[in-house]
């Protein structure tokens, strides 16, 4: 009877190592300790054979029997070590960092479609020899109205629904022609070419084609010898340059309390038909006059655009909302 049990031993012994040895993952390795050493195992049916056994032969028998299944744990931890060992190599080699190799570049975000469009027209404006010239959203009424040749009476007003602070006399500024009368008297009497960006603030109904707040440029040119046909030239270049060469230019008469002669400025829309795209004329005699020139020596031009709506017509864009609703499918398109 002992004599079976030892070739029963020995051959779960060896039929256990092959298989180990064979294992070649941590999942093989549990199976095969649950195989051979489980409540169910293949060495169950040994321990229960020792009730079979001559008493003068269990004490033989057993240590057999836990021989065995010290040494099966020993194979086991052995082959569980070597392919864990296998598998973490595997996955440091996965999970390998190249310190050598550039870092991943993180995506930034995107300008602004209007930040955009202003960028092309200072490009633009920069090539004829204009400068920046920013200057402040919060404005006096006196430089916003009074100074510009728009007194507190002046029905002009009716175009500006204006918002007016707790502070009497100052308000957001309505355009930007109030940066003409600062940049005239910061370099009187010198010559000035200059463009002037910024928002504006109108307290107006929200539509398709009307925003509370808003993008302007205004352009200012004051010199000994400025005339019409310089403004002409200079929105004509313009024109051709933001558009195409192939679009014609209209000069419409027009009135802006600040200028005189005014004019309205379209182009060709390529189908027949005009658009209007900014407002322009000669600086009127008082608004140099309040800007320190003396308008019997120097006279100038001045035009101002809305840089959402030159957005508007070079992408194709048919809502003035679409600009600041901050839609990410929307801004991503530029």
């Amino acid at each position: 009877m002992l004599d079976t049990l030892k070739q029963h031993v020995e051959r779960l012994y060896h039929q256990a190592d092959v298989e180990l040895r064979q294992a070649g993952s941590s999942q093989a390795c549990e199976a095969l300790r649950v195989k051979y050493l489980g409540r169910n195992g293949l060495l169950t049916p040994l321990l229960q054979q020792l009730k079979d056994i001559p008493a003068d032969q269990k004490a033989q028998a057993g240590k057999l029997i836990n021989d065995l299944k010290e040494a099966l744990q020993a194979q086991l931890d052995e082959a569980t070590r070597r392919v864990t060992l296998v598998e973490q190599e595997h996955q440091l080699a996965q999970e390998a960092v190249d310190v050598t190799l550039p870092g991943r570049p993180r995506t930034l975000g995107r300008l602004h479609p209007i930040t955009q469009t202003l960028y092309e027209l200072y490009d633009i404006f920069g090539h004829m020899g204009f400068q920046i010239y920013e200057t402040r959203e919060v404005e006096l009424d006196e430089m916003n109205f009074q100074l510009l040749n728009i007194p507190p009476d002046h029905p002009a007003r009716d175009m500006h629904d204006t918002f007016y602070t707790k502070t009497p006399g100052v308000v957001l500024r309505t355009h930007t022609s109030p940066g003409q009368m600062h940049v005239m008297r910061e370099r009187r009497p010198h010559p000035i070419r200059v463009v002037l960006p910024g928002k504006c603030y109108r307290f107006e109904q929200t539509d398709a084609s009307h925003e509370w707040m808003f993008y302007q440029l205004e352009g200012l040119a004051v010199g000994t010898n400025v005339t019409l046909a310089d403004l002409k030239g200079t929105l004509t270049a313009f024109v051709h340059r933001c558009f195409g060469q192939d679009r014609k230019v209209q000069f419409r008469c027009s009135y802006f309390p600040f200028t005189e002669p005014s004019m309205e400025v379209a182009m060709s829309d390529g189908r027949g038909g005009w658009l209007e795209i900014l407002g322009s004329g000669m600086v009127h005699p008082v608004v140099l006059e309040n800007g320190g020139y003396d308008p019997a020596r120097y006279s100038g031009f001045a035009f101002g655009m809305g840089v959402d709506r030159i957005a508007m017509l070079k992408y194709g864009i048919d809502d003035i909302r679409h600009f600041y609703a901050n839609d990410q499918r929307f801004l991503s398109q530029f």
